[in-house]
């Protein structure tokens, strides 16, 4: 039986830890490549598919935190581990805000590096094998959904013009079907950085989608506002 090795990007531009750390994450059984700045990174993500990113953030040329928020900018959702010697709370939510799953301050136990890197990249398979795959159309209920062509019907068989946020947002909620999506990651994928919408901006359009393709959109079936966290699609 053929056992699947992980592919982890590192990228790091002091050359003792670049080392240290690739002959321990080999010696754990991944595939790691290396990258010393985060030009190179970005030109290797773009190329290569990755199950891990290790980022530091004091990089040559591109810093990481610039590198991640270009990763999520790109609708890439690898999970990233950021690797800093910054360690003020700020620092941390800056990374985090612009995209990371972890954030690891220098120095660091070599242990514990290993575990998140194991636990982030069995949390990403993990929701990977849930996600729905979804084409050009989708049929749920007596409902269909023309991404393309931007365009909605419903079981009265009325046409309804989506937005393209609408479509977006529609697509995320899908593809992550009976789960709950946050707020961060619908900003990720839909809004980007530049833009941060207000809650109610995110419940309106649930709204919206409520009165396009519910029958009753006081007793919604497919579309959930879950308080304090997100927002999910449910469908069998």
């Amino acid at each position: 039986m053929n056992i699947k090795k992980y592919s982890i990007l590192l990228v790091e531009d002091e050359e003792n830890l670049q080392e240290a750390l690739k002959l321990n994450l080999e010696l754990e059984g991944y595939e790691v490549s290396s990258s010393f700045d985060g030009a190179s990174a970005l030109k290797m993500i773009n190329q290569e598919h990755f199950d891990l990113i290790i980022l530091d953030v004091m990089l040559p040329e591109i810093d990481g935190i610039s590198v991640c928020e270009t990763i999520r900018l790109q609708n890439n959702m690898v999970p990233i581990l950021i690797l800093s010697a910054k360690n003020t709370s700020a620092d941390r939510v800056l990374g985090l805000k612009k995209g990371a799953d972890d954030y690891l301050t220098k120095p660091f136990n070599l242990e514990e590096l290993l575990l998140r890197v194991n636990k982030l990249i069995k949390k990403n398979e993990a929701l990977s094998s849930n996600k729905v795959i979804v084409k050009d159309f989708f049929k749920f209920g007596s409902n269909t959904i023309d991404f393309n062509g931007l365009i909605g019907t419903n079981k009265r068989e009325e046409k309804i013009e989506l937005t393209k946020k609408e479509v977006m947002l529609l697509k995320l909620l899908i593809e992550n079907k009976n789960e709950v999506v946050t707020r961060e990651k619908i900003l990720q994928v839909v809004w980007g950085y530049n833009v941060y919408p207000t809650t109610r901006t995110i419940d309106n359009f649930i709204l919206n989608f409520r009165k396009y393709f519910e029958d009753d959109s006081r007793n919604p079936i497919y579309f959930h506002s879950v308080r304090g966290v997100g927002y999910k699609f449910s469908a069998v």
